[in-house]
């Protein structure tokens, strides 16, 4: 599809390191990259936030960059 972009995603983590809510912060401009992008990010474990030495649960953005190369 040739498509590139920048999707930047607000990740809910929780204190066990999995993505607990995925919201969308800034689209691409593309619908498909947008969704591949919570996709990925869904499937991920995180190193959870830490208060006081025990893990909690935070919010974090987190940036996916779909690029072409070699083209």
């Amino acid at each position: 599809m040739r498509e590139e972009g920048k999707v930047l995603l607000r990740v809910f983590v929780t204190g066990e390191g999995l993505p607990g809510k995925i919201e969308l912060s800034a689209s691409s401009g593309s619908a498909r990259l947008d969704a591949a992008a919570r996709n990925a990010v869904s499937g991920w474990r995180f190193v959870p936030a830490k208060q006081d030495g025990r893990n909690i649960d935070a919010w974090v953005v987190v940036p996916i960059i779909f690029k072409l190369e070699g083209m």
